[in-house]
């Protein structure tokens, strides 16, 4: 438990820097990736591409973990992200908007690597925020 704790540290100093090889560096090199944001990522280099591509649409990507729960090989990690979209996503030319919502993301572990991590969260509210998408207050 203390090399998952250990490389979910490491994992919080690279979101701070918005460093895509030192985060890719924490996973498998035949790791997975799935979230709604970005098409499924498979290898090492595939996933540092992503973040390559989540920071240049969101430069100042910020991300607040809480404590990870840790069970065997699995550990899972509530985080808030707040963001500012300054490219093009989606078809989206950069906004200027800010986004902010809670998500969580799950780890399998490997031989002190990440083999595979979901990310769930609130992906229509996140287009909402976005502009894309519009709701309709409930009744």
């Amino acid at each position: 438990m203390a090399d998952i704790q250990a490389l979910l540290e490491q994992r919080t100093e690279a979101w701070k820097r918005r460093d895509p090889a030192a985060l890719a560096a924490g996973y498998a090199v035949d790791a997975v990736v799935t979230s709604p944001m970005f098409p499924r990522a498979e290898g090492r280099t595939a996933i540092e591409r992503s973040f390559v591509s989540l920071f240049r649409v969101f430069p100042d990507w910020d991300v607040t973990f809480e404590e990870p729960c840790v069970t065997g090989n699995r550990a899972m990690q509530p985080c808030k992200v707040r963001a500012t979209q300054r490219g093009d996503f989606m078809g989206i030319p950069g906004s200027g908007r800010r986004i902010e919502f809670d998500c969580v993301l799950i780890f399998d572990l490997q031989d002190g690597l990440i083999k595979r991590e979901r990310r769930i969260y609130d992906f229509t509210g996140m287009l909402i925020q976005l502009g894309v998408l519009r709701s309709k207050p409930a009744v």
